[in-house]
């Protein structure tokens, strides 16, 4: 390990310190340790099928007794030389309610216009659109003929009523059931610019019902449009329907993230991917670090999104340790990958394991930390102040806003350049937010600040 390595880990530590007892964070030194070369080992990795599961720890030792270590894990989908474009079953649902009105509803449209004309011959599309009642134009393959068809049901759309949006959800998952088995793509793409006001409105419902959605083969992505929808819930539907997530302040960018999503849909690899971590003895407790987790008796469940040729995620989990006694060598936890391989039309399952040696020796935990596992450390750990100042911000509490925020700074500062371009962007929220004169404007912040935070935590599927 060089002097940069170690003084990013060390700094780190300390970082994260000062954050837990809210101090100001102190400036860092280089410890005085000797470190032989080489002390930072690679990744543990595992290939099976298209997709390769990476894993590291935190360091190569971990402390006897109550202690914390950090695992960074990273699921890539490999470039391959050659791959088809694969033919999509989609579901496109609009929410048309009152709010709709005017120019969202008109970019709507002609985002779905957009869509039709993109999509060829093989590709599937079921068009519909809500208000307090729902109208659905069933899944056709597209041809000449169907293209004008669709087209024609797009420009009946006019805005109308409250929002159901669980009755949108439902009628798209219905249109596609019939064509799931024939097509190794099946999406619902919501678009939508508010809370549901009608049939199912509440969070833990919804998701569970994009869950359940996810478990048929059917994929939910969420776009929210304009800044008065519930982004919690968007995402939310995008993490248990195994899609993706985004909002657009402008909606004029409809079509161009339409384009986007229908690129990730037709070059997906691999679908219902899941990780799961078990816990052997000594290893009291795992947390995910800003995705959803399922716990189970000694073990987490992660659900994660489809992946596409090149896409990667990464997750960063905090252990609890209860290693009482020494040893040169033993497994922290263990990764299993589950997913369908789209290319190879089939069931994959690949893992690998994690360990450590267990010591006493604090200092020597600390010589052999990894930077990059800490480095992905404090951007999750600053993505979670980032989240509770787009929070913050929303409900109007502007000193705690700017408390998190500068914390985010304290974190990211005292890390390493590494971080320079995302403390930037944190500067210039921060700018902005001391800036914004009215309600609008404050939100608008509040929805950078968390859609920077997804990407921090290592989440690429958000626009």
């Amino acid at each position: 390990m060089n002097r940069t390595h170690l003084l990013l880990a060390l700094t780190t530590l300390l970082a994260l310190g000062a954050l837990a007892v809210g101090l100001p964070t102190p400036h860092p030194r280089a410890p005085a340790v000797k470190v032989p070369s080489g002390t930072v080992r690679p990744p543990a990795m595992a290939r099976e099928g298209v997709l390769t599961l990476e894993g590291k720890l935190s360091s190569a030792y971990v402390r006897s007794g109550p202690s914390e270590a950090h695992a960074l894990f990273t699921v890539r989908a490999n470039t391959l030389p050659t791959h088809q474009r694969m033919p999509v079953n989609l579901a496109l649902v609009i929410d048309r309610s009152g709010s709709m009105r005017g120019q969202k509803l008109a970019d709507a449209r002609r985002a779905a216009l957009m869509l039709v004309g993109r999509l060829e011959s093989g590709d599937r599309l079921a068009i519909v659109h809500y208000g307090s009642d729902v109208q659905t134009m069933p899944s056709e393959e597209v041809t000449s003929e169907a293209r004008e068809r669709m087209r024609s049901f797009v420009g009946s759309i006019e805005d109308e009523g409250g929002t159901n949006l669980s009755g949108g959800l439902e009628a798209g998952a219905k249109a596609l059931r019939p064509y799931v088995k024939d097509y190794r793509v099946s999406r619902i793409i919501l678009l939508s610019d508010g809370e549901p006001t009608e049939g199912i409105v509440d969070e833990a419902r919804l998701g569970r019902l994009a869950a359940d959605y996810q478990r048929e083969g059917i994929a939910v992505s969420g776009l929210g449009v304009g800044e008065q929808f519930n982004e919690r819930l968007m995402r939310g539907l995008a993490e248990q329907g195994g899609g993706f997530y985004g909002y657009l302040q402008d909606s004029e960018r409809l079509a161009e993230i339409l384009g986007r999503e229908l690129e990730q849909a037709t070059g997906t690899l691999a679908r219902g991917v899941r990780l799961r971590l078990e816990l052997p003895a000594g290893v009291t407790s795992a947390e995910a670090l800003g995705v959803a987790a399922a716990r189970e008796a000694g073990a987490l469940l992660i659900p994660l999104y489809d992946l596409s040729g090149g896409q990667e995620v990464r997750v960063v989990v905090k252990l609890a340790l209860a290693l009482e006694t020494p040893s040169p060598a033993r497994t922290v936890v263990s990764a299993r990958l589950d997913y369908n391989d789209l290319v190879a039309d089939k069931p994959v399952r690949t893992g690998l394991e994690l360990g450590a040696a267990v010591t006493e020796d604090e200092e020597l935990v600390r010589a052999h930390m990894d930077p990059d596992v800490g480095l992905a450390v404090t951007r999750a750990l600053g993505a979670s102040q980032m989240q509770a100042a787009a929070e913050a911000m929303k409900q109007g509490d502007r000193t705690r806003a700017l408390d998190m925020l500068g914390n985010v700074r304290r974190l990211f500062g005292a890390s390493s350049s590494a971080l320079a371009g995302e403390m930037h962007e944190v500067e210039q929220t921060e700018a902005a937010y001391r800036d914004a004169q009215d309600e609008t404007s404050v939100r608008r912040e509040a929805l950078k600040l968390h859609r920077k935070s997804l990407q921090s935590f290592g989440q690429n599927n958000s626009y």
